[in-house]
């Protein structure tokens, strides 16, 4: 083998190596590993929170973020990954990251769910290049969950959130901030 063939063998070898540890997610089970949690935790709030079942119906999509580990000592952060389902299909997959800083000290976890109510919502956060939740976001709490259909502030709003499952140190859990971006899983 001559100089330039070995050269060329090797850098093509390593190229091919350097590809395959991006693990951008082609081939592997963590679309499933997702999808798997989202069915869980949308299981969970139809049988917890009766009322989700009218609103899911209603939204024109809905995000589900079945894990968010969020850690902080004067600056935090949180991550999480989840699924945008239409119909009850999954159409795209997405994470959220969040950074934090202020008196904040320990560690929790926590679910929530975004019902986007308009298709002009849903058509906004599809399109955009990093997300954030917003003013026109309204935040339901768990225990309006029995009654969240018939509450029509909450269904008049452009985007409904749902932050449930809290368990950790940390008091409280808000999506101020949190960014949500399309994966690969």
């Amino acid at each position: 083998m001559n100089g330039l063939s070995r050269r060329s063998l090797i850098l093509s070898g390593g190229a091919l190596a350097g590809l395959s540890a991006c693990g951008n997610g082609i081939g592997s089970n963590g679309a499933a590993r997702i999808d798997a949690r989202v069915d869980a935790t949308r299981d969970f709030l139809t049988s917890r929170y009766p009322g989700t079942v009218d609103l899911m119906q209603k939204a024109a999509g809905v995000l589900y973020m079945p894990l968010m580990t969020e850690a902080g000592f004067f600056f935090g952060g949180a991550y999480g990954r989840g699924a945008l389902r239409i119909n009850d299909v999954t159409v795209d997959y997405y994470s959220a990251a969040q950074a934090s800083w202020g008196l904040q000290i320990g560690a929790q976890q926590y679910a929530h769910a975004l019902f986007f109510m308009t298709q002009q919502a849903l058509a906004n956060f599809r399109s955009a290049d990093g997300w954030a939740v917003g003013a026109d976001a309204k935040y339901a709490v768990p225990d309006q969950g029995g009654s969240l259909a018939a509450d029509t502030t909450t269904t008049l709003a452009p985007v409904v959130a749902l932050v449930f499952g809290q368990s950790g140190l940390i008091v409280g859990a808000t999506l101020e901030g949190t960014k949500y971006t399309r994966i690969i899983p």
